[in-house]
């Protein structure tokens, strides 16, 4: 098991996860990844915000970004 970390990114600022969690692979750690910006997203259009160009930097321990996420990817039309 890999400690993966979820920080997002918002324009030029970085808000670090201070705990992350424990996933087999990645993939299984960029699929948290979709469900927790859905979630996220979901609360910024029921509050009428605007969704912008945040995303998930997925690192391990030692800081390496193992992979990306943009929320905005994870938002399917037709």
């Amino acid at each position: 098991m890999t400690h993966y970390y979820f920080n997002i990114r918002r324009h030029d600022v970085l808000e670090r996860d201070l705990e992350g969690a424990e996933f087999a692979t990645l993939e299984e750690a960029l699929e948290e990844a979709s469900q927790a910006a859905r979630e996220m997203l979901a609360e910024k259009v029921l509050a009428n915000h605007v969704i912008d160009g945040s995303r998930f930097e997925i690192t391990t321990e030692d800081g390496t970004v193992a992979g990306e996420l943009a929320f905005k990817s994870v938002i399917r039309f037709t």
